[in-house]
């Protein structure tokens, strides 16, 4: 039943979310600012000013939203999957994982309707954990509509192009390394344990996040555009202005961040989607 692929990818989403907020905001606020001296420094500066409260900065939006974005990640993945493969989800108990060039398709799919329909919330996230230095926004709703007062609805889905450019093809990389690493770790015929599917979740967090940084640094600095950050003309302008400033080095800001936290957000993540699979799909244990 596809439903039931959403209902798992959301409840890990918000898992995965709830246990990795703090290191993203620090993540968003490395790649926007050049007030911090690293990531010590910039754990330090806010909780000294802001405390305990500043890492959660606007978690209450993105944690109902981003179960809803797994969901549609893992239930798009995992349909796309079916569809391009024509097998049901116990391939693998049947001795038949799908071809890894499906896997990676399915995966950009995901990515790329998740971008669609996410937009506007990653943009709401952002603008408020860069809330570093002053208090634009008093939540989440008042920065969507503020947002709205003075820019007009499309201003929400300011940064789509490095959004999308991040999102498709990382989302690809995400699953294929998934399965690259359950297929390598398993028996075949034989479902993946749970160190497996930890690990492979976590290597799968590591890799697309590696990918993902560039242009993730670009749509931070586009999406805090003029409200806390410098003011770019587009996309291109953004990548210019940043190069000419800190060279290449700026597109790699946050990355060791990522990848500290993605490893144990998406391990978690994966775990605990692959286990509401088999609760819903016993027949498949």
């Amino acid at each position: 039943m596809p439903f039931l692929e959403f209902v798992a990818g959301s409840i890990s989403g918000a898992l995965g979310i709830a246990f990795g907020y703090p290191f993203d905001t620090v993540k968003v606020r490395l790649q926007a600012q050049t007030l911090y001296r690293g990531i010590f420094n910039c754990v330090v500066q806010t909780y000294t000013h802001e405390g305990i409260h500043g890492f959660y900065k606007g978690m209450l939006f993105p944690l109902v939203s981003t179960g809803f974005s797994n969901s549609i990640v893992f239930g798009c993945y995992s349909n796309s999957l079916d569809y391009l493969t024509q097998s049901q989800r116990s391939r693998r108990s049947q001795g038949q994982p799908p071809s890894l060039v499906h896997v990676f398709n399915a995966g950009c799919v995901a990515g790329l309707v998740q971008v669609c329909l996410m937009a506007p919330i990653e943009l709401v996230k952002v603008r408020m954990q860069g809330q570093a230095t002053t208090s634009k926004y008093h939540g989440s709703f008042h920065c969507v509509a503020t947002i709205l007062k003075e820019a007009g609805p499309g201003r929400l889905f300011c940064g789509w192009q490095a959004h999308m450019l991040r999102d498709v093809p990382c989302y690809g990389l995400y699953f294929w390394a998934y399965e690259v690493t359950c297929n390598a770790l398993t028996e075949r015929g034989r479902q993946p344990d749970t160190f497996t599917i930890l690990l492979a979740g976590g290597v799968a967090g590591v890799a697309s996040w590696g990918c993902a940084t560039p242009m993730d640094v670009v749509k931070a600095r586009l999406q805090l555009s003029g409200a806390g950050g410098p003011t770019y003309r587009g996309f291109l302008d953004c990548i210019l202005v940043s190069f000419r400033e800190e060279g290449v080095r700026v597109f790699f800001k946050g990355l060791m961040l990522n990848s500290i936290r993605a490893f144990p957000v998406n391990a978690l993540t994966f775990l605990s989607y692959e286990y509401l699979m088999r609760l819903f799909y016993p027949v498949d244990s």
